[in-house]
Formats: structure tokens, C-alpha cells, sequence
């Protein structure tokens, strides 16, 4: 039985997964972006290891959740689920993408950093990670006019990016990026292609199996298969000048 804590598990990938580790038998930790979104946890919460609250788009409000994830315990797996593509209600803009950034990239950096360090790490990333090439100097996109699609890539470049750097540079943690495809959820939206159950079931198979494959650290990977990802997120050189950036923008150092 392990401890798993799940960000974005209120509904789509996150709550599949939380669903299914707990029909397992492991001790999960929900998370929720506020408490109107928790109430939506009801039925699985009294089978949890409890909910913690805070907006993954606020650092300050990231930094509280990390603070509920200590003092609940330290975990054994970390699933980095949350995810945006667009900020709800609000028409591109590179405000806009700066939150995408902070919710896609940053939140999982800076909860990294802060929780207790766990046994596993699984990042959740994307196939359009590879259409993400882009400028360090502009991850924000203050200087660049909007587009979402490459601002979202970007992003998912970026968490690949440190999936494989954690595994470099922390070999005593089992470190993963996972593509879960593009499933029907409120993100993907209803005509995506993909199998919403075969996109949950790689991180929770990362989480918590003895599978030989599931034990050896830096894959990226799509339906229980490793793939290769973009060179610049497998690159050492690019994964420390993004390292570098991240802590300057968040002001938490990582390595």
C-alpha cells in the first residue's frame, strides 16, 4: 500500500487515477483548487488520505498546498496531474499563458522542491510538447504575441524537461514523464480520440509497480511504452538553463 498524492483530482485524469489507486487500496491524497471545487471529492474523499486545497496558478497559494502535503506525511509516489490549456473565460493573452506556464511548469517545480522528497515522480506531459521549442529568456511570454497552442506546448515541454532532469540529477527517485494522449476530458474536450481509462493507467502503474520497467528512472512515456521525447527535453545543457530559469522566476532552488 502506498501513499500517493494526485494534483488536479477533481475531475478528468486526476480523479481516474485517484478512483483507481484507491479501488487498490492505497492511500491517496486529493487535491482540489478551492473549496467549491473539493466539494465535488465528496464520495471519494471518506476513502482518502485526506483533500488539500490551494490554486496551482498562485505561488503562494502552491507553496500552502505543499505545506498540506508535509504535514499529512511524506508521500511515496507524486503524481503531477494538474493542467490548462487555455485560462477558463479569458481570451488569450500573454497573461494568460503566464498562467498556463505557472499552473503547467511552475506549480510542479515548486511542489518538487517544497514536499518531503517521495520514492516516485510522474509528471504529466503532452505529445505537443515536441512543437514547444522556444526561448528561455521569454517562458512568461512578456515579450511574445499570444499563441496558445505553442504557449501550452511550451509548457509541456518544460515539465518533460524536469521529469528527465529530477531523474539525472536525483538517482535515488524513480522520475517519469507520461503522455496520457488526447482524452475525453473537460480540457481535451468530447471528441478527443483517445481512451480516457489507457490515459490514466501509465502514472498510476508508475506509482506504484514492482515491474522491472516501471523501476528504471527517465522514461517518457505514452500507454505503458516508452517513447522518446523531444532532444531538447532529454538534453542535460538545456534541462540546466531551464533549472536555472525556473528558480530565478519562482524563487525556489530545486538542485
Amino acid at each position: 500500500m502506498a501513499f500517493i498524492f494526485i494534483t488536479g483530482s477533481t475531475d478528468g485524469l486526476g480523479r481516474a487515477a485517484a478512483q483507481a489507486l484507491i479501488w487498490q487500496e492505497h492511500r491517496v491524497v486529493l487535491h482540489a483548487r478551492s473549496q467549491h471545487r473539493a466539494a465535488t471529492l465528496a464520495d471519494l474523499s471518506p476513502r482518502s488520505a485526506g483533500i488539500v486545497v490551494g490554486d496551482l496558478g498562485s505561488a503562494a497559494e502552491t507553496r500552502a498546498v505543499a505545506d498540506q502535503v508535509n504535514a499529512i506525511g511524506r508521500m511515496d509516489a507524486v503524481i503531477h496531474n494538474a493542467g490548462i490549456y487555455t485560462v477558463p473565460n479569458r481570451s488569450p493573452t500573454p497573461e494568460g499563458h503566464a498562467s498556463v506556464l505557472a499552473v503547467n511548469t511552475l506549480a510542479p517545480y515548486m511542489l518538487t522542491a517544497l514536499i518531503e522528497r517521495p520514492r516516485r515522480l510522474i509528471y504529466l506531459s503532452s505529445g505537443m510538447h515536441r512543437g514547444g521549442t522556444g526561448p528561455l529568456n521569454d517562458i512568461d511570454w512578456t515579450e511574445r504575441r499570444w499563441d496558445t497552442t505553442r504557449a501550452y506546448s511550451e509548457s509541456k515541454l518544460y515539465v518533460a524537461a524536469l521529469a528527465l532532469a529530477v531523474a539525472r540529477l536525483w538517482p535515488e527517485v524513480l522520475s517519469h514523464a507520461v503522455d496520457p494522449g488526447w482524452v475525453p476530458t473537460r480540457m481535451g474536450g468530447a471528441g478527443a480520440p483517445d481512451d480516457l481509462e489507457e490515459g490514466h493507467r501509465t502514472q498510476t502503474w508508475l506509482a506504484t509497480s514492482d515491474d522491472p520497467a516501471a523501476n528504471v528512472s527517465g522514461g517518457y512515456w505514452y500507454h505503458r511504452k516508452r517513447q522518446e521525447p523531444a532532444a531538447q527535453a532529454s538534453d542535460p545543457s538545456f534541462q540546466d538553463e531551464l533549472m536555472a530559469k525556473l528558480a530565478e522566476t519562482t524563487g525556489v532552488t530545486l538542485f
